[in-house]
């Protein structure tokens, strides 16, 4: 899942050009629907689409099904309407209102008001749905605050719901939905559900297939794609559409360094390995749209242990600038931003601890007083202490009135000796995926640079710019309900035209 981001990821395929339809010469393949990749998007497109009754076949890259998905942590993001069974069995209410003001408060400035209500008023819908293709959930909730549960537990806070000015705005509640498998890597266990379905459903699978370029008639419409199968160029025939499932492109460098360049701070790319832009690549040659395509997902390894969300994060200056209980990928951009590229962690004896992802961080400084935790960083005279008497001195009312860090995280840090981990970038292992993508409808259609749909070209997943396309907005769990439901729309979509 994690790979070096200096190494030189550059896609194997380059030619994603358009094929035109009169130089096709024979169709290798006949099909219905085309689904590249068969990740999370990918398997439900096709579980869809062959339950409406089309014809599908699914061109993998890999030797095996699954993609990113599979080595995620298998956490969907669920609720509304109620709540779904779990969330109500353990006393959580939750309102398709609320999950909507959520939803485009982490979209950001350029949330899909569309695509959220469509999401929201069907999760608890879509959440049955994935139950009802085999997918395992023990129905048990974990308090706390987790990257993912260590245990086979089921319901879970995943983002900043309980976490300012998320909380001011909508009802919080644990919507974070983990298929049960103990350990971390519950993607494992969904993807095989999902990948099992569709082939059970009569999908027709070809792994170790690379699609090359799409095909395009005269009017500009998608007719099929080229594809390379076990080394040898197939044509394929698309008599209703494609649908691309292909991941993003955190693993291709140059499309990182031209579009999310910030997304370079992170030495680590969160990926089966195959999210090469392939997919955003054959979309924009048709011309297909992208948007968001700065936008990225960031985490540093804060937590656990969960002790450590009580400390406060500083920077060059000796400010704090985070509520720390906020999601960890927002803090991570935060921290990512900061001038100089430098930040610690300031903790005292009671809740130090050494992130369970980063056990080796470096303790950048140490002290019996913080004016000598101050004096090791080589901070400006008094701006440390000024801002951790200001912290101590609100925490011990129960408030924080700079940042809003709710009252169960907030402790004062006077229980010496005292200490600061370094989040400074030269020491960092951040961790990073892409969020922008082709710009499409909530049913998958592929638009233009004028919004008008192309023709039989269809996108869902990582490829597509769906729910998540705000890096300090994301909760873990959105990008498998988003490629999950979205998917699904997109084979149904496609399946009906």
């Amino acid at each position: 899942m994690e790979r070096d981001m200096d190494q030189k990821a550059v896609p194997t395929n380059r030619h994603t050009r358009p094929h035109r339809l009169e130089d096709v010469t024979r169709w290798d393949i006949d099909t219905d629907v085309a689904v590249i990749g068969f990740g999370a998007a990918g398997s439900c497109a096709a579980i869809e689409a062959r339950v409406a009754g089309a014809d599908v076949h699914i061109f993998e890259v890999a030797s095996a099904p699954g993609g990113s998905a599979s080595w995620s942590g298998g956490e969907v993001y669920v609720g509304g309407n109620g709540g779904t069974r779990i969330q109500r069995a353990h006393g959580f209410e939750d309102s398709t209102e609320d999950l909507c003001t959520y939803l485009m408060m982490a979209g950001g400035p350029g949330a899909d008001a569309a695509r959220v209500r469509l999401y929201a008023e069907n999760a608890v819908g879509h959440f049955d749905w994935l139950e009802a293709q085999g997918v395992p959930f023990k129905g048990t909730y974990l308090p706390g605050k987790w990257i993912e549960p260590t245990t086979d537990d089921t319901l879970l806070w995943s983002g900043s719901e309980a976490a300012w000015p998320f909380s001011a705005k909508a009802k919080p509640a644990p919507r974070g939905h983990t298929a049960q498998f103990k350990g971390w890597g519950g993607g494992k266990i969904l993807m095989e559900k999902l990948c099992a379905r569709a082939e059970a459903l009569g999908a027709v699978v070809h792994c170790n297939s690379r699609a090359l370029s799409l095909v395009v008639d005269k009017d500009g419409s998608v007719v099929g794609v080229v594809a390379r199968i076990e080394g040898e160029t197939r044509f394929v025939r698309a008599r209703k559409g494609v649908i691309l499932c292909a991941g993003g492109f955190i693993v291709n460098r140059e499309m990182v360094e031209r579009f999310a360049p910030a997304a370079l701070a992170c030495t680590q790319v969160v990926s089966g390995g195959n999210d090469d832009g392939s997919g955003i690549r054959m979309g924009m040659s048709v011309g297909g749209a992208a948007i968001h395509m700065d936008q990225f997902f960031a985490t540093i390894p804060f937590f656990p242990p969960e002790s450590l969300v009580k400390g406060i994060f500083v920077n060059a200056r000796g400010e704090r600038f985070i509520n720390e209980d906020a999601y960890h990928g927002r803090v991570g951009h935060y921290v990512l931003r900061q001038p100089e590229g430098k930040a610690w962690l300031l903790v005292d004896n009671e809740i130090f601890g050494r992130p369970v992802i980063q056990p080796d961080i470096e303790v950048a400084a140490v002290g019996e007083t913080w004016e000598e935790v101050e004096r090791e960083l080589g901070l400006p005279a008094g701006t440390l202490v000024h801002t951790v008497a200001e912290f101590n001195r609100n925490a011990g009312n129960g408030q924080d009135p700079l940042f809003r860090k709710a009252a169960n995280w907030l402790r004062p840090l006077t229980e010496p000796p005292f200490a600061a981990l370094s989040y400074c970038a030269s020491e960092l292992k951040a961790h990073a995926f892409t969020m922008g993508g082709l710009h499409t409808l909530p049913s998958g259609e592929v638009l233009d640079a004028d919004g008008q749909p192309i023709a039989g070209l269809y996108a869902a997943g990582r490829t597509a710019c769906g729910l998540p396309r705000w890096g300090e907005g994301y909760s873990s769990g959105m990008s498998l309900g988003d490629s999950t439901f979205f998917g699904r729309q997109a084979g149904l979509a496609a399946a009906r035209r």
